[in-house]
């Protein structure tokens, strides 16, 4: 059948999924019915070689998408093979409806959910950007005793070793030197594959003399080295924060001869060039890290756990090399300065809409979207449907790279899209550290709550048992969603934030106009005291997003409740003290455009009229001063205060007197003065 374009070949693997062609043609509004396979990759391979040829000489055929995963490397080899023979072939991608849907219970009810998984793989995939990372097999191996020796010895024909011991006790001598062996202790290691650096204290090299064990000459302290890969055998604390996530690095456990066995096996493989997907886009000029040296938010600095976001002055700086994917950095930033890159959010949400959408005209209620990564997700997945009675029909699952890359924009869609539940599948000891992603689930359950939804629509779901994960899918009571509205994902990060959460509102049970939210939330207002502000306009100066505005023609401020993410920039650089954050999420149309804080009439220079500062302002400086010292006594001098700077100048060139003359001394009393 044709699906979007695509050529969508079918099989029902030797009938151990109950389809209906018919049925499965309808849901997936198919412009031709759908002729099922029932052994695609074996008897009926024929079928997807005829799909392959061009249907005219020359001329290229539809893309084509095949309804199985377990085969793709034999359907890949045989297009690659086509190719050969005939005009390139077409576009060949994959999608897995049997262990998420039709081997299952209710395998009978899922054509709703086949559909849609059909409908998501015919969507075309972002190409994705990477930064190239290159190893020479430049080779550090650290350790504490013959482990590491013997590890080296297993290595050295393939990678250029040094062995580097730390607080050796009675290491037995190699019998011929076949590469270094030194003393040390690594007291400092940055860098990433093929670009390490390591600093060493108690660095010394070993005596040739060395006989019943080693023995090492005069030792120094600050010694500095560089290396390409690392192999940690020491089994103490890890040369890097998150030490998993670190490429080039590896850290088994010295007690298990087995991991070290299968790390030697790794470790031997890190050499030549490699491609790494850029996992954040990363946009300085959106930041709202700092400004003139007042620190605003820091909610990426916070998170990242391998130490790849630093400051730098009034932004952040992410180094693509260090950074290890996890998505956090993204998924907390309010102004979209950071964005997840494997997809960016727009294609990630047009999934969902895909996904969701296609469900629902296919006759499918009451969705729960499972969000999993493959690493953990999958393999779970497939033990419940190989072993278990497999996904309810309403369960769609929804892969990511990471499940802590996800920001309140991609929680909060699947309910504008009409789903039902959220459900964020997590190991029971989790690899990542989910606070960023708690906090965004917590956010997501108060606006979810607030609108009428209920509690719990949203959660965590964290297991390693495929028969307790099936278990709790089955046992989740049905409740209704609202009813799926129907918009493009377009826009920037923050634009998409504001975008779907007004979409959700207009389907909301309580759709009501301003919500409280807590603080730290990205969304809100600001109390400003007008009375207090002097109109300096240091905060419209150091606002990231021009949430605060003036006017180049008099003294204004204006703010734009849309544009502000709470960033406490301009909270922490008002001299007066008068702002303070308000977190809410405002719906309203008020909310979009500026609305008036405070505005005054301009000063007009008394010498040439031209507006400048506040007359306000400028008279309470002038009663400030009058009176206060013997200078401002004089009339001329206080004059020069209404003066534009330009005027107050050529006043000063042009006095007469001396402004820093003061009144006349008293005479001087002598002895003389006392004779009479």
């Amino acid at each position: 059948m044709e699906v979007n374009g695509r050529t969508v070949l079918v099989c029902n693997c030797e009938g151990t999924m109950p389809l209906d062609g018919a049925k499965l043609a309808k849901a997936c509004g198919a412009s031709n019915p759908a002729t099922l396979a029932t052994q695609l990759c074996r008897a009926e391979l024929d079928r997807f070689v005829s799909a392959l040829e061009s249907p005219t000489a020359g001329s290229p055929t539809k893309p084509i998408t095949v309804a199985c995963t377990q085969e793709a490397s034999l359907f890949t080899d045989q297009a690659q093979d086509s190719a050969q023979h005939s005009p390139p072939g077409a576009p060949l991608t994959f999608v897995n409806i049997r262990e998420r849907a039709g081997w299952s219970v209710e395998a009978d009810d899922a054509h709703p959910k086949i559909a849609a998984l059909i409908a998501e793989a015919t969507l075309a995939v972002a190409p994705i950007s990477s930064i190239e990372l290159k190893s020479e097999g430049v080779a550090l191996i650290y350790g504490r005793d013959e482990q590491a020796i013997e590890a080296a010895r297993q290595l050295m024909d393939k990678l250029d070793i040094t062995v580097l011991l730390t607080r050796p006790d009675a290491v037995i001598p190699p019998r011929t030197a076949e590469f270094p062996i030194l003393k040390g202790t690594i007291v400092k290691a940055t860098g990433h594959l093929g670009k390490f650096e390591v600093e060493v204290d108690d660095y010394a090299a070993p005596l040739p003399s060395s006989r019943q064990s080693l023995t090492f000459g005069p030792s120094r302290r600050g010694a500095k080295s560089t290396c390409d890969i690392i192999l940690d055998l020491t089994g103490g604390t890890p040369l890097f924060p998150a030490h998993g996530k670190r490429d080039g690095y590896l850290r088994p456990d010295p007690g298990n001869p087995a991991e070290v066995q299968k790390a030697i096996f790794q470790f031997a493989d890190l050499v030549g060039e490699f491609d790494k997907p850029r996992y954040v886009d990363y946009r300085a000029e959106l930041c709202a890290h700092s400004r003139n040296k007042k620190t605003g938010c820091t909610r990426c600095l916070d998170v990242c756990p391998t130490g790849a976001i630093t400051s730098d002055r009034d932004h952040v700086a992410i180094d693509p090399f260090v950074c290890a994917g996890c998505g956090s950095c993204a998924a907390v930033c309010p102004t979209g300065a950071a964005t997840y890159a494997l997809p960016r959010p727009e294609p990630l949400l047009e999934r969902l809409r895909t996904l969701l959408l296609t469900y629902h005209e296919a006759g499918g209620s009451d969705a729960v979207v499972l969000v999993h990564d493959a690493e953990h997700g999958d393999p779970l997945i497939d033990l419940a449907a190989r072993f278990g009675p497999g996904l309810p029909a309403r369960v769609i699952p929804f892969q990511v790279n990471s499940i802590t890359q996800l920001g309140i924009e991609a929680l909060a869609a699947p309910f504008a899209f009409g789903a039902s539940e959220l459900r964020i599948l997590a190991p029971a000891k989790p690899r990542e550290d989910l606070t960023p992603l708690a906090r965004n689930l917590g956010l997501a359950e108060t606006i979810l709550s607030g609108l009428g939804f209920g509690s719990g629509r949203a959660s965590l779901m964290e297991s390693d048992d495929p028969d307790r994960f099936a278990a709790d899918l089955y046992a989740m009571p049905r409740r209704k969603g609202a009813d799926p509205t129907n918009f493009l994902p377009m826009g920037d990060k923050k634009g998409l934030s504001r975008l779907v959460l007004r979409k959700l509102q207009s389907v909301a049970p309580e759709p009501i106009p301003v919500l409280p939210l807590a603080m730290g939330a990205p969304f809100g207002t600001l109390d400003i005291d007008a009375e207090g502000c002097t109109l300096c306009l240091a905060c419209v100066s150091t606002c990231p997003t021009g949430a605060l505005t003036d006017n180049a023609d008099r003294p204004m401020l204006s703010f734009t409740e849309d544009a502000c993410v709470q960033c406490g920039l301009c909270k922490n650089t008002c001299p007066e003290n008068v702002i303070k954050l308000h977190p809410q999420l405002n719906f309203t149309d008020t909310a979009r455009s500026p609305i008036l804080v405070k505005q005054e009439e301009p000063c007009h220079c008394i010498r040439c009229n031209k507006p400048f500062g506040t007359k306000a302002s400028i008279d309470r400086i002038a009663a400030k001063l009058s009176g206060s010292h013997w200078m401002f006594d004089n009339k001329a001098i206080i004059d020069r205060i209404y003066m534009c700077g330009d005027c107050r100048v050529i006043a000063q060139s042009e006095a007469t007197l001396d402004p820093y003359a003061g009144p006349e001394r008293p005479k001087t009393i002598t002895t003389e003065d006392y004779k009479h």
